[in-house]
């Protein structure tokens, strides 16, 4: 082979470029913009984003998206613009949409498609984009403010931050094309790990973000951004050009808000109760503190979550017994014999055993739950956990499903410590809990957040809360949660009839409270948006937790009202021919490392995180040679070997994202696992490459059989299983019939897996984010 050398003054770096990184005329990467419009009326934001891309290469293009969205946003339209052509997109069952979509790809046509895989984590993309084009997409979205201490909070996350993937790498195609790998614990792993850009990589996105805020008869007092810089014109913000998508926008709205009953005139209605001002009545508390001290937790946020670790135990008594749990792959914590008295001494030890802790290793969140769980048993005292973290797990469903249950009978605080954090599965916990979320996006904002987790810690004003005097529909009301000082209640629902409701409660020295609201008709879609939004979220946490009878209910309200969930997705699809089929390349856009996070000291110790600073990992291509060029020149060294993401960076068996030495869960910790549904979703995945096979392969069903007898041996011993593979390692012997075999297998696999098989058949047990 001829080696041509290249003269170095042929191959001048690009200034300001990252490692790794390529410059053409027309950029690198698909994403050239995302436009950001919000219009604010009291407590509801109507929000419109729009995310151009543009195809730089010279042959067809599938840009892919992952991006953050508000976690209690309704999503209630989608459109697509290309050339001269406006397409407004269809919500459908998220299994139909993306058959319509891949469709229209294979048929030339150009399409877009809209997902959510997590409460504020969605993906977008947009398929044959012709050499040179530009299209653009358009989401519009509802959401509520939060308000606390006298300040609503409009909160505009801007980056899918890395998550930590926890458990076993599982064979089958991947779910998505991030740089982690679908595990038992994270299906769909490879959906919410986008690749990171490299620091210093040219030619950010342009960033444009306004929010105009309209009192709505309030008396606004102040606005206030806590992570960006921004320019004011009367009531409108603008974020500075040239800002990046790192880290969260924050607007805070100070003004008083007072308690109302809005009715929307179509059967919705939206609950706001101020506070009473109501003595709370101190009662001996059982508290258990968990500290979030893995890799993510680097650099100031470490520092940041000792101080409030710390200064949630000094608001404990001498009344009240606690413990202190400290994790990554292990947990930790001063004292080794259960709940200890908040004396002056245990107190004092806690905090010197806070001092010590530096951030290390992956989050293992589960086990410190179990663990904080057991420490608090069935007390009779007041039961609280607080959660100090930044959140970035991606096995949120996993730990709904089996530490939800226990939560939900007691008080769960959340303290969100980033600025990029993942507020939707905080909100989630915290909400199991009947418990408050903070958010803290800086040190600057440490000592307020502080100042109101006391509060919030402390027994809430009312408690047992319940609606009077609306017929309300069974089913449709939102959690109603406590009252805590200075946080309005905010319920919404479905009504038959009626103009006032009556909010009843105990309040917490035992003597019953009411307050009576009097309703007024608003012309407000977005109410209506709003509560659907958080009824699916409600329905899709109890599916989380195992209650899978949902599914079809959830799907209803999601079409019913026309807000996005995790089972449907909106499709725009073109009419008009534009490419010979479907796209030659297809690129996943890298998205900015997070603001304010620091690579570990030691990088070998944390292949995690460097796994996903790969800017090009995932990348594809369907002509010959032309991915391994894109791949070499754009991603250099970085996308080569074990810690290259995305799917096709290395076997099942090398060190991929989150699977090396300290992200992985010591062998010694992981339960037992003997029951058939420890390998459910394996057999799951062979089935559905059994049923995709165009033609009987005599080689690959041996191979299955090599890894049914495998899996066999895993669960101890499984008589069906054994046979199966039994059978199938001969089907490259002379005379096998192979259809016959691959039949065979796709019945008994059927059978195990409790899985539709009949052409046609709903496909109500196979996971929805595999769906096609």
């Amino acid at each position: 082979m001829k080696i041509t050398s290249l003269e170095p003054a042929r191959c001048l770096p690009v200034p300001d470029s990252g490692f790794g990184a390529l410059r053409t005329e027309r950029g690198n990467l698909p994403l050239e913009s995302v436009d950001v419009k919000a219009d604010i009326s009291g407590l509801i934001a109507g929000v419109e984003v729009t995310q151009g891309f543009r195809n730089p290469f010279d042959v067809t293009l599938e840009a892919t998206y992952v991006f953050p969205l508000p976690d209690r946003a309704a999503v209630t339209a989608f459109r697509m613009e290309a050339d001269d052509r406006v397409i407004d997109g269809v919500l459908k069952e998220r299994g139909q949409a993306r058959a319509d979509y891949d469709q229209a790809l294979r048929e030339g046509r150009r399409a877009a498609i809209a997902e959510e895989d997590r409460p504020d984590v969605f993906t977008i993309r947009v398929g044959n984009l012709l050499p040179g084009e530009r299209v653009s997409v358009r989401l519009t979205l509802s959401q509520p403010l939060p308000y606390e201490d006298g300040a609503a909070t409009f909160r505009f996350p801007l980056v899918v931050a890395p998550r930590y993937i926890p458990g076993s790498p599982i064979d089958g195609p991947p779910a998505g094309g991030g740089v982690a790998p679908d595990t038992d614990a994270v299906p769909d792993a490879s959906r919410v790990t986008p690749p990171v850009l490299l620091p210093g990589f040219p030619d950010p996105v342009r960033l444009s973000l306004s929010a105009t805020v309209d009192p709505a008869g309030l008396d606004l007092r102040e606005l206030a951004s806590s992570l960006h810089v921004v320019e004011e014109e009367g009531n409108t913000v603008r974020l500075r050009p040239g800002e990046r998508l790192d880290r969260d926008f924050i607007l805070r709205m100070s003004f008083d808000a007072s308690t109302s009953l809005q009715l929307d005139g179509r059967g919705t209605f939206a609950l706001t109760v101020v506070p009473p001002a109501l003595e709370s009545r101190r009662t001996p508390r059982d508290l258990v503190l968990l500290l979030d001290r893995s890799g993510s937790m680097g650099g100031w946020k470490m520092v940041a979550a000792r101080r409030a670790a710390a200064r949630i135990v000094d608001t404990l008594t001498e009344h009240d017994r606690f413990a202190v749990l400290t994790f990554d792959s292990v947990v930790e914590q001063p004292f080794d014999d259960g709940l200890r008295e908040a004396t002056d001494r245990n107190r004092y030890q806690a905090v010197e055993h806070l001092a010590r802790v530096d951030a290390r290793g992956g989050t293992e969140l589960l086990e410190p739950l179990r663990q904080a769980v057991g420490l608090l048993g069935d007390s009779s005292r007041d039961r609280v956990l607080v959660l100090v973290t930044d959140g970035q797990v991606g096995n949120e469903d996993q730990i709904l499903e089996q530490a939800g249950g226990a939560l939900s009978a007691m008080r769960v605080h959340a303290v969100g410590i980033d600025r990029a954090v993942n507020a939707g599965f905080l909100g989630r916990l915290a909400g199991l809990g009947a418990g408050r979320c903070e958010l803290v996006e800086s040190e600057d904002r440490l000592d307020a957040a502080m100042e109101q987790i006391h509060r919030r810690i402390g027994a809430p004003l009312v408690t047992d809360l319940s609606l009077k005097g609306l017929d309300v529909e069974p089913g449709t009301v939102t959690h109603l949660g406590s009252l805590f000082p200075g946080v309005p209640l905010r319920v919404h629902g479905r009504y038959r009839d009626g103009s006032a409701v009556t909010v009843r409660g105990l309040a917490s020295a035992g003597t019953p409270w009411e307050q009576q609201v009097t309703g007024t008709v608003v012309d407000s879609p977005a109410i209506r948006a709003v509560w659907a939004r958080a009824h699916l979220r409600e329905l899709e946490d109890r599916y989380a937790m195992g209650e899978h009878e949902l599914e079809s209910q959830i799907v209803r309200t999601s079409l019913e009202f026309g807000v996005l969930c995790r089972f449907t997705a909106y499709v725009a699809v073109d009419t008009r021919q534009v490419a010979e089929g479907e796209p030659e390349h297809r690129v996943i856009q890298p998205v900015e490392p997070p603001s304010g996070w620091e690579l570990p000291a030691n990088p070998p110790m944390a292949p995690g995180f460097m796994a996903q600073a790969a800017p090009m990992a995932a990348f594809r291509s369907r002509s010959p040679g032309f991915g391994a060029a894109m791949d070499a020149g754009l991603a250099g060294p970085a996308a080569s070997g074990p810690l290259a993401g995305g799917p096709e960076g290395g076997s099942a068996g090398g060190s991929i994202g989150p699977r090396g030495p300290l992200f992985a869960t010591p062998a010694a910790s992981r339960p037992p696992r003997r029951g058939l549904e420890a390998v459910r979703s394996q057999l799951v995945a062979e089935l559905d490459r059994l049923r995709a096979l165009r033609a009987p392969d005599p080689l690959y069903l041996a191979d299955l059989g090599s890894r049914l007898s495998a899996l066999s041996s895993f669960l101890g011993g499984h008589a069906e299983l054994s046979a199966l593979a039994r059978e199938l390692e001969a089907a490259d012997q002379p005379g096998a019939d192979a259809e016959a075999l691959r039949l065979h297998a796709i019945e008994v696999l059927t059978a195990l897996t409790g899985t539709a098989s009949a052409p046609g058949a709903p496909e109500a047990r196979r996971p929805f984010w595999k769906r096609t």
